[in-house]
Formats: C-alpha cells, sequence, structure tokens
C-alpha cells in the first residue's frame, strides 16, 4: 500500500514539474484537430473519404505545410497546417490565417512590455521567458514591428474620419517622460464621442509646449480628415489649446476642467484652508443647477474673501467652468472633467516613467499610440449613449433637459 501510495505521489510531481509542457502539448494538439475539422468541413467529406457524387467539389488534401510556429500567451507551439488541392476558390484558413505568428493578446503585450523601458536583449530575453524558445519574437523580429507600428501610425494619422457632427470632444496636452526631444514636448491627444456613445481617439501629434500653433495644427489635420463640427470642447485651462479652438472651430462651446482648476485654485490657499476649498469646489462641481452652482460660488467667495487670488481663480471664466450644464445631465460626469483623455494615458506614465531609453520621438510617438490603440478597445461609453446624436444634431439642453421648440400657430 505505502509503495503504491509513493508511486502515485512521484507520479504527480513528475506531472507538475512537466504541467506546462502538457498543456502546451494539448493546446497543439486540439488546434491540429481544429484545422483538420475545417478542411473537412470545407470538402464535405472526413480525411481518406471518397466523393460521395460526380457534381461534389473536386478539391482533395495533399498534405501539410512545413511545421509553423505559433505563439499564445502561455507559450509557443508548432503546428502543420492541411494543404488543399485543386479547388475552384482557395481554401483560408479561419482558424489560423495566413503569416500570422502569434495571438492578438501576444500582440497587444509587445507595445506594453517595449514600454516597460527593456532594452532590445532584455527584451528577447524577457519574451523567451514568459513565451517559451521558439517564439519568433526576437530584437531583430521587434525592430520589424517598431517599423509596421510606424507605418500604421502614420497612416491612422491621415485616414479618413466618416463622422462629419461630434457632440463632444476632449483635448489635453500629456507629458511623459520618454526622453521626447532635447526640449520637453507634450502628446497633444484628442478623443471624441461617436454618435454611437462610444470614445475615439482622434489625434496624437507631439506638440512643442501646446502652443496655439502646435494646437492648431493638430485641429486644422481633425478638419481635413473628417471631423467638420463640435459642440463642446473639455479640457484644461491652457491658453493655446482655447486659442487654437477660437479660430478652428469656432462655433465650439468651451468647457474647463475642474481637476485642474481645483489644482489652481488649492494652490492659492493655505494648506490649513485646502480642506475648506475643496468642500467648496465640490459643492459647486456637483451642483444640481447653474444657478445653485453661483449660490455655492458666493459663498465661497464669501469664506475666502480675504484671499482675492483664489476668489479671482474661481470667477474667471466661470461660464467656461458651467458650460456642462447647456449638455444632457446623464453625460455631466464626462463634461466636468478631461479625465477622458487623462484616464487611460496613466498606465502609459507608468510604464514610462522609469524609462529614458526613447531617444527617437518618432519610436515614442508610434509606441504609445500603439498602446492607446489597445487601450482604445476597452474604453466605456458614455452614459445614456442614445443622446449624443441628439447633442451632435444641435439639439439644446438647459440645467440638463432638452429644451423642447415652441410650436407656434399658424
Amino acid at each position: 500500500m505505502r509503495e503504491d501510495h509513493r508511486e502515485k505521489i512521484e507520479s504527480k510531481e513528475i506531472l507538475y514539474a512537466e504541467l506546462e509542457e502538457f498543456a502546451r502539448e494539448k493546446i497543439r494538439g486540439h488546434l491540429q484537430e481544429l484545422l483538420e475539422q475545417e478542411v473537412t468541413e470545407w470538402l464535405g467529406r472526413e480525411k481518406g473519404a471518397r466523393k460521395r457524387n460526380p457534381t461534389e467539389e473536386c478539391g482533395y488534401r495533399n498534405g501539410y505545410g512545413r511545421a509553423r510556429r505559433f505563439t499564445l500567451s502561455m507559450g509557443t507551439i508548432e503546428v502543420r497546417r492541411p494543404r488543399v488541392r485543386n479547388l475552384d476558390e482557395r481554401f483560408v484558413s479561419r482558424v489560423l490565417p495566413l503569416f500570422k505568428r502569434q495571438t492578438r493578446q501576444v500582440r497587444d503585450l509587445l507595445p506594453e512590455l517595449y514600454l516597460h523601458g527593456l532594452a532590445g536583449g532584455d527584451f528577447e530575453l524577457a519574451l523567451r521567458g514568459l513565451l517559451g524558445e521558439g517564439a519568433p519574437l526576437s530584437a531583430s523580429s521587434l525592430q520589424r514591428l517598431k517599423g509596421k507600428w510606424e507605418g500604421e501610425y502614420e497612416e491612422w494619422k491621415s485616414e479618413p474620419i466618416e463622422e462629419e457632427d461630434w457632440a463632444y470632444l476632449w483635448a489635453d496636452g500629456i507629458y511623459v517622460k520618454a526622453g521626447i526631444g532635447k526640449e520637453k514636448a507634450a502628446l497633444l491627444v484628442v478623443i471624441g464621442a461617436r454618435k454611437d456613445g462610444s470614445k475615439r481617439v482622434l489625434a496624437l501629434e507631439v506638440g512643442y509646449r501646446e502652443s496655439k500653433e502646435s494646437w492648431a495644427e493638430v485641429l486644422r489635420q481633425l478638419k481635413k480628415r473628417g471631423v467638420k463640427t463640435a459642440r463642446l470642447f473639455v479640457g484644461d485651462g491652457h491658453l493655446g489649446l482655447w486659442a487654437a479652438v477660437g479660430e478652428i472651430y469656432p462655433e465650439a462651446q468651451e468647457q474647463l476642467c475642474w481637476n485642474h482648476k481645483m489644482l489652481n485654485v488649492i494652490d492659492a490657499v493655505s494648506k490649513k484652508e485646502q480642506p475648506q476649498a475643496k468642500q467648496h469646489l465640490t459643492a459647486m462641481m456637483y451642483a444640481e443647477s447653474r444657478q445653485e452652482a453661483l449660490q455655492e460660488r458666493k459663498k465661497f467667495e464669501q469664506f475666502f474673501r480675504h484671499n482675492p487670488k483664489a476668489v479671482r481663480t474661481v470667477v474667471e471664466n466661470w461660464d467656461r467652468l458651467t458650460r456642462y450644464y447647456d449638455f444632457p445631465r446623464e453625460h455631466w460626469k464626462h463634461l466636468r472633467t478631461s479625465n477622458v483623455v487623462e484616464s487611460p494615458f496613466s498606465r502609459v506614465r507608468l510604464r514610462t516613467a522609469a524609462s529614458r531609453r526613447f531617444q527617437s520621438r518618432v519610436n515614442a510617438t508610434c509606441l504609445i499610440w500603439k498602446t492607446m490603440m489597445i487601450a482604445e478597445m476597452s474604453f466605456r461609453k458614455l452614459n445614456a449613449p442614445h443622446l449624443v446624436e441628439r447633442v451632435a444634431e444641435g439639439r439644446k439642453y438647459k440645467d440638463g433637459v432638452e429644451v423642447q421648440k415652441v410650436r407656434v400657430a399658424a
């Protein structure tokens, strides 16, 4: 009994030691079976079976192609694609398309790993440990990927944008510690809300210190690509952005970011008074109407009457701080701040904060763009997405409620 028990324990230890290889082999076998079954369904008969009637398609199996390495997030396996001959229509595998060497998950992982700041050799070593020997992801293949991403980025920047009228555009200048040039530069980012409520990255360009000229060039390109109108721009208080918006999209309303405004106010008061300042600012920001927000502002003015700078910081541009009241109440949480841009860039900052290895502005921008394209896939829709199209059409709102047109009797 004890000998049998010991053998069972040893068997489990051997299995555990080889568990990764065991799982990969099971996956490889299952994938190979899927490829075989795909051909069977295409031809309408099992392997080795004869045609059931003369009118049946005359295609037939013709062995296998060379063994191909295919990389999954749990490792690299080898499979052989069945070959099919004498078909009127070319057979294309949906399970394993031509020229694909890795799953989408592995493809999306590459820019993430690269943005961690791994050097070329370290990158290859890390992937060998993560994806197994045989992964087609050497330093040279990474260079090819970088070239591919650069081409994709350039194509993306010029591709037409089908929707012409946009409800909301969020714009912000994002600074990342990625060694983008010798001078400190910003990535100028614009994200828009489609009419179905989903969000899309529309622009990502390097701009010099968020100047009016840099922002104007970004917005001109947007207009050229198809963004003809925008109902509301949301951004921080940088003058370069708003000067460019006023020139390129003069019909658009402007909403200042409350987060940026709150930071400016907090800097203008003493540390002891900061909790009271935050309380007043939060009450203004979340007021249920424009009039209620104004009442909360007057309370702030009274409390900080001894600090003209703090009061001036709140009072100036008040109309642009409360513009969101002219849009659906369901969208206010998305419009009060530029978090729509800031949030996805938080992961980029984490990846680049410790890295100084991007000497090329192009390389840094392309890799950050690639990461943003991956992040875009998980962007959440706006609340009440059906209202976005109504805003884009120009419907008017007051304190979050649509203003109904008054019919004039004939």
